[in-house]
């Protein structure tokens, strides 16, 4: 899985060392989001992505992906 960076919005990648996550090519920060630590969402957060006009594009664009699919 990949990930935008949280610092300089690059698309980062699998770091490939001992090191768990993904890491930014540009300014080499580090995420573990994909792996799923550290990104537990509050129900008040939970409830703001409804108001993020980014949140909802990916979310119908992975829709609109599976309902292709079938």
């Amino acid at each position: 899985m990949r990930c935008m960076c949280r610092e300089c919005g690059t698309y980062m990648v699998q770091a490939e060392d001992g090191q768990l996550g993904c890491i930014c090519p540009e300014c080499f920060s580090r995420c573990r989001d994909c792996l799923g630590t550290d990104s537990v969402l509050s129900r008040e957060a939970l409830a703001e992505l409804k108001n993020d006009p980014a949140a909802a594009a990916m979310f119908f664009a992975a829709r609109r992906e599976e309902d292709e699919e079938e």
